[in-house]
């Protein structure tokens, strides 16, 4: 499978948080052929577990974490015909009316969110974003027919496809963060060809998107000596600010803040500069909001480094990243398990501030 067909299948996948296992059967049989052993852990989280090609008895770990799930809908109320909700982590609202979805009730029922056209609202409404709890999704059922196949709790996901753009883009739902599976997927293949000394996790977390859930119990699981949270960062638009927002086709972005051991940051740096894979530097002065936060502080604390992937677009149906920056992120991760060794564990394990 090319990297774009896994993209293609992770993302038109669902799996918004804490209902992932759409998108975990295709991880699953994806990862297989590329890991030793492969397990889900009681929070969904997949492992897929690479032994280190030269062996020691016990050889340090590294955790590479992307998360698997998306964000969406549940069904709060049934209101005669209709269906209204609340969200799964947070969409940008201002995009809502109008949406394909599909509601996983009894049966996968093809619906649209709906809301009271502009010729009936006051004059004052009619250029507001039309606040979540005025929208409604309708699938076409009667008020008698309705509670029969859907019931309060359901979810509900965008029924988005995967579209391949110009100069290598590609549009689809749910690129955050299933390009940064995508990146493990790239990652897992291109260590076939590389020996190292780490045993690597590279983990497919759950629920981030409503508290970094995956994350912290599986860096609590696995236990790494050192970890890398794979996530996707803010693509430069027109009439974005320059600051805080990235180039696509420029090569992942690598973090530099609290959040980021020093030591994680400059191999990250350096291994891209030896192989001349492009890369940005990303900034992050307090918290990242990414896997990366929750790994850092799991048991007395994890050297981590969080790899970016620049998206256009994010938290809407419509997301845009590069496949090449995402092939380049797996190649980057890949080349650096492979020069982790024992004097870069002693590095990481030095008191911070340190000549070590």
């Amino acid at each position: 499978m090319t990297l774009g067909e896994f993209l293609k299948a992770v993302t038109e996948a669902p799996g918004p948080s804490g209902y992932e296992e759409g998108v975990r059967q295709i991880i699953r049989s994806a990862f297989s052929p590329y890991c030793d052993e492969l397990r889900v852990d009681p929070m969904g989280n997949v492992w897929a577990v690479r032994r280190a090609t030269r062996r020691a008895d016990r050889a340090p770990r590294i955790m590479l974490a992307a998360h698997m799930d998306e964000i969406g809908f549940v069904v709060k109320k049934i209101d005669a015909h209709v269906l209204r909700v609340s969200q799964v982590g947070g969409f940008d609202v201002r995009i809502l009316p109008g949406q394909p979805v599909l509601v996983h009730g009894k049966v996968p029922l093809p619906g649209v969110i709906g809301s009271r056209p502009p010729h009936v609202l006051p004059p004052d409404e009619r250029e507001k974003v039309i606040p979540l709890d005025e929208l409604f999704v309708d699938v076409g059922l009667t008020a008698e027919e309705l509670p029969r196949y859907v019931r309060v709790g359901d979810l509900i996901t965008l029924r988005r496809g995967y579209v391949e753009l110009r100069n290598g883009l590609v549009m689809s739902k749910a690129l955050d963060d299933r390009a940064g599976v995508a990146a493990l997927y790239s990652c897992l293949q291109e260590l076939q060809a590389l020996q190292h000394s780490w045993d690597v996790f590279a983990v497919a977390t759950t629920q981030e998107e409503v508290g970094l859930r995956g994350a912290m119990t599986s860096a609590y699981g696995v236990a790494p000596d050192a970890a890398i949270a794979i996530d996707v960062t803010f693509g430069r638009t027109p009439d974005c600010p320059d600051i805080g927002t990235f180039e696509l086709d420029k090569g992942p972005c690598i973090a530099r803040g609290p959040n980021i051991h020093p030591v994680m940051f400059s191999l990250l740096e350096e291994t891209a500069k030896r192989l001349e894979i492009p890369y940005q530097t990303e900034p992050i002065p307090g918290r990242s909001g990414t896997d990366a936060w929750a790994i850092q502080v799991a048991r007395e604390g994890v050297p981590t480094g969080l790899v970016g992937l620049p998206l256009r677009y994010m938290h809407t149906p419509g997301e845009v990243v590069c496949l090449r920056d995402i092939e380049r992120a797996g190649r980057l991760l890949a080349h650096l398990v492979a020069t982790l060794d024992e004097r870069a564990l002693s590095r990481f394990r030095a008191p911070l501030g340190s000549s070590s």
